[in-house]
């Protein structure tokens, strides 16, 4: 867990969740390959390549002839705000000005010490450079409208997000410092920033028993560093390990780096023509696990769970089901994925969205359009989704990654349809 915690407590955005997953792989020997260059391959290799900074790839060479991809997909994004261009409001009191990114629980950013997270684009010689930036303080707060002038504050308040939730900077005179610091801490002039708020309150483990883990960004960060983490600790095998991590996933997937994107469609075209394999031969027998946390059984609001389907934090892996396939799941892919996690001692759950509270798509869904393989949509169980602080279990994280390295881990053949051999 304090490999976990060190995570979800240094990437403070996209950007930044990439950055660690890209010096991850270094450190274990994978290369970085550029999409602009032809990419030299060999048996054995392990390579990645990242696109806009804020999505990745990695993936590892078998010796032999591989049978086909095992893939898992999670997200490298999270419901936030972003400040925008000219965001600076003056006045009494200097502020920002920022818009929804994703579908937030607007409450819970209230009254908490937040700051900015991202990257900027800095005027260089030969043009312009992409930087991270966090800037590490205690520097924004979201102040609530007191009880006594906001009587319905507790009767179903509706949040406008144009008054609202306008970050406080400082006084007056405080606007005018925020660019200066930036440009400072980049060291050049900015061109242009995709910046983000994220809370100051760090991974916490809790609990009567510490079995809870709450941080920012749990979704989706704990499935991309579950994924990440058994992906490198897998052993050998007959097909090829594929990792990714996409952003956007928040608001859609439409980016050139989400999955409704061609990089994974591009990025496996390029590695089967590097190694001479067929790509259609390879996809026939090929998986994916779309890894996005689901809903746990909320403790005070049960009713909201379908009865028989209603996961608990703690109590293992979930795997996600919905007919009209907005999770991907169906009885061959789950079949296959609970035999991976049966080998491994992991338990599985399972979740279905109450039959009239309609939930949202995810990764698999979106990424089958393009590459189209059998697919089983997982996560963990979770409370409090789309808060700025969220909640899991210390337990199924740690299955998780004894899922994934299982997965990973495993050779998937598929001789004829009908026919699956894992």
């Amino acid at each position: 867990m304090e490999k976990l915690k060190h995570f979800l407590d240094y990437a403070h955005s996209a950007y930044h969740a990439i950055d660690y997953i890209k010096k991850t792989l270094q450190k274990e020997g994978y290369t970085q390959l550029s999409k602009g260059k032809k990419w030299e391959i060999i048996p054995g290799g392990k390579y990645f390549v990242t696109r806009g900074g804020s999505a990745i790839m990695a993936f590892r060479v078998p010796e032999g002839e591989p049978n086909g991809f095992l893939m898992s997909a999670s997200h490298s994004d999270r419901p936030t705000f972003k400040w925008k261009e000219n965001g600076i409001l003056d006045g009494k009191y200097s502020r920002l000005s920022v818009e929804r990114y994703g579908g937030m629980l607007i409450s819970t950013w209230l009254d908490r010490p937040l700051s900015l997270a991202g990257r900027v684009l800095v005027e260089t010689e030969n043009g312009v450079q992409s930087k991270l930036i966090d800037i590490d303080r205690d520097l924004l707060l979201i102040p609530n409208v007191a009880i006594h002038m906001n009587r319905a504050a507790n009767d179903g308040y509706k949040w406008n997000p144009a008054t609202d939730v306008l970050p406080l900077l400082g006084g007056k005179e405080s606007g005018a410092k925020l660019l200066p610091l930036l440009e400072e801490m980049a060291g050049g002039k900015i061109l242009g920033h995709d910046l983000f708020l994220y809370v100051r309150e760090n991974a916490k483990v809790w609990g009567m028993e510490n079995e809870y883990i709450s941080a920012q960004a749990i979704d989706d960060l704990a499935c991309a560093w579950g994924c990440t983490e058994g992906f490198l600790q897998a052993g050998e095998s007959g097909s090829v390990p594929v990792l990714c991590v996409f952003d956007s996933e928040e608001v859609g997937s439409g980016s050139v780096q989400g999955a409704a994107s061609d990089f994974l469609e591009a990025t496996l075209l390029r590695l089967c023509g590097a190694m001479g394999w067929d790509l259609k031969a390879m996809l026939s027998s090929s998986f994916m696990v779309s890894a996005d946390n689901g809903h746990a059984l909320h403790p005070n609001h049960p009713e909201f769970a379908d009865p028989q389907n209603a996961p608990v934090v703690g109590g293992g892996v979930v795997l996600k089901y919905n007919a009209a396939q907005k999770y991907t799941t169906d009885g061959v892919s789950g079949a296959l994925f609970k035999k991976v996690c049966k080998g491994a001692d992991v338990p599985v759950q399972t979740y279905y969205n109450r039959a009239d509270l309609p939930g949202g798509s995810t990764l698999g869904y979106i990424s089958l359009a393009h590459v189209s393989v059998l697919s089983a949509d997982i996560g963990l169980p979770q409370l409090a989704m789309h808060s700025c602080y969220e909640t899991a279990g210390v337990e199924d994280a740690k299955n998780l990654v004894k899922a994934m390295t299982a997965y990973y881990g495993s050779t998937l053949a598929v001789p004829e349809d009908g026919v699956y051999q894992l």
